[in-house]
């Protein structure tokens, strides 16, 4: 067993469904006879993502950064097909910038990012707690919202965000449910999405294809790991290790801010990682 929230006849929503993870955790959740709710902001793309998904399925466009547009959709589900035994919030953009720039870009990417996973989980949650059912939530979240790599701050804050979400939703259902409803935080690496195809016309021989990314969480869930940590074709899960290391130890090492990027911590960041 995967979870005993996925089993055949009840019903997952997926916001960010038309293309990439979103579409990759669909099409297997469906292959496991789930009723699958696909939720996302470009109607075209969901609609072609629909004939790809078997089964019972129900598709809703949706914004996840407004909050009505997700209330809407739960209603849309509910009536359709009751209550919801697995939610996945996994609708996500870029184009942030960094803390200086772009302030309608940060203001997209964290009503996406952040508050479009607040808005899941508060339109579909506690008609979950309510139900007496298993039920299961995953959060998609990112490597950069732990490892903090300049650039695209906007993103990284976002992520962040998402991470303390779940982590504070994951101790509230295990307070309020015993185990009986779980959270999850999806941690993908380099990943060829649909947001990926901006930069990069071909998939890099770095990046893992989404599907692999469903098969990560789906071993993730079987263990029982609250952080489904992904990989992919560039970076060890022992480097991926370090770097988090590092990067807690900042703070009690009083180090500057991100001082894996401080050309005066290179070397030591280097051998650091050797170390591992």
């Amino acid at each position: 067993m995967i979870h005993a929230a996925i089993e055949t006849g009840k019903t997952a929503v997926i916001t960010g469904a038309a293309d990439g993870i979103g579409l990759a955790a669909a099409k297997r959740l469906a292959s496991l006879g789930m009723n699958v709710v696909l939720a996302d902001n470009n109607a075209a793309r969901l609609a072609e993502a629909a004939t790809a998904v078997p089964g019972d399925n129900l598709a809703v466009e949706t914004n996840v950064a407004d909050r009505g547009s997700v209330e809407a959709l739960a209603q849309k589900v509910r009536e359709r097909f009751g209550p919801v035994s697995l939610l996945m919030n996994n609708a996500g953009r870029g184009g942030g910038g960094d803390a200086l720039s772009n302030p309608e870009g940060w203001e997209a990417v964290l009503a996406t990012n952040l508050f479009g996973v607040l808005h899941g989980v508060q339109a579909f949650v506690p008609d979950m707690v309510k139900s007496d059912e298993p039920g299961l939530v995953i959060n998609t979240g990112s490597k950069q919202g732990i490892t903090q790599p300049p650039g695209d701050t906007a993103y990284n804050v976002s992520k962040s965000g998402v991470k303390s979400l779940t982590e504070g939703l994951a101790h509230s259902l295990r307070e309020q449910t015993k185990g009986r409803i779980s959270a999850h935080l999806l941690i993908p690496g380099f990943t060829y999405t649909g947001m990926m195809t901006r930069h990069f016309p071909q998939k890099p021989a770095a990046a893992w294809d989404p599907e692999q990314v469903v098969d990560a969480m789906f071993e993730g869930l079987r263990r029982g790991s609250f952080y489904l940590w992904c990989l992919d074709n560039e970076t060890a899960w022992e480097t991926d290790c370090r770097r988090i290391l590092w990067n807690a130890t900042d703070i009690v090492e009083d180090r500057p801010a991100l001082s894996r990027w401080h050309p005066d911590y290179a070397d030591e960041f280097a051998a650091y990682v050797k170390s591992g």
